[in-house]
């Protein structure tokens, strides 16, 4: 698979760039890169964070998703002054092995993805659908997965691990 380009580091000119601050994952970082920067090339170059995936390059594949104040976006589109003064939130931000987001848990127990490349959108996508409806319809999760590909065909079983998450939401 493609690796996002090298551009965070590539361009950077010090003394040149502004420093734009933004908060990962509840930690602030104040960064020397130039604003156009793509912020997947910073999560996963200059931040070592490998929740997000490098697919398609032009937002369609929902392989980098990631949420914005909350709401989920492709990070391989947005560039880094887009970001600025925003909280992001990766996968790794959602939770970790010790503790795992009640939809991790749910992907974990669903056998929600295959080779686990479109997961981290799958599972981005879902955290930020119930947080801004926790009982979405049927249509509602497929509408909100839509744009999100599955290359393996577990289509099924994510949408199983959804529907767990849902249903755990309730209580």
């Amino acid at each position: 698979m493609k690796s996002p380009p090298e551009e965070s580091r590539r361009h950077a000119m010090p003394g040149r760039d502004p420093l734009i601050r933004l908060t990962v994952n509840g930690q602030t970082h104040a960064l020397r890169l130039p604003g156009t920067t793509p912020l997947l090339a910073v999560l996963r170059n200059d931040l070592g964070l490998n929740g997000p995936k490098f697919g398609c390059g032009i937002g369609e594949c929902g392989s980098c998703t990631v949420l914005v104040d909350g709401v989920a976006a492709r990070a391989c589109v947005l560039h880094l002054a887009d970001v600025a003064g925003h909280s992001v939130t990766t996968l790794e931000g959602l939770g970790g092995p010790e503790a795992l987001h009640p939809v991790q848990a749910a992907f974990v127990e669903m056998a929600g993805a295959q080779c686990g490349y479109c997961l981290n959108g799958m599972i981005m996508t879902t955290a930020a659908l119930l947080d801004a409806n926790p009982d979405p319809s049927e249509a509602e999760i497929r509408e909100a997965l839509r744009y999100n590909l599955c290359r393996c065909g577990t289509h099924v079983e994510i949408l199983a691990a959804v529907r767990l998450a849902v249903d755990r939401s309730r209580r």
